[in-house]
């Protein structure tokens, strides 16, 4: 069972590796996350459809807000459990 579990890791890896190849470099300005059009929007028009300053807090607090939101109740919920899970009982 241990022999196929194995298999199973090593094959996973060597896909993730290969598949990898295939990633542009890191910080790479070529790359396609760059080149999408609707990123030009976001900076020329973040400040004045949002009224925030900072472009960061634009993306997330406005055009990605329900995204955030999903992930800050994972985070919340994740952390909860492990408060749960982790406190002494007492008999």
């Amino acid at each position: 069972m241990k022999l196929a579990a194995l298999l199973v890791v090593i094959l996973a890896g060597g896909m993730l590796i290969y598949a990898g190849q295939d990633l542009p470099a890191f910080g790479d300005p070529e790359s396609p996350a760059y080149k999408h059009p609707i990123i030009e929007h976001y900076i020329t028009h973040s400040e004045t459809e949002s009224g925030v300053g900072n472009i960061v807090t634009a993306l997330l607090a406005n055009y990605r807000g329900y995204d955030t939101l999903g992930e800050v109740t994972v985070i919340f919920t994740a952390g909860m459990t492990v408060i749960l899970l982790l406190r002494r009982r007492e008999i």
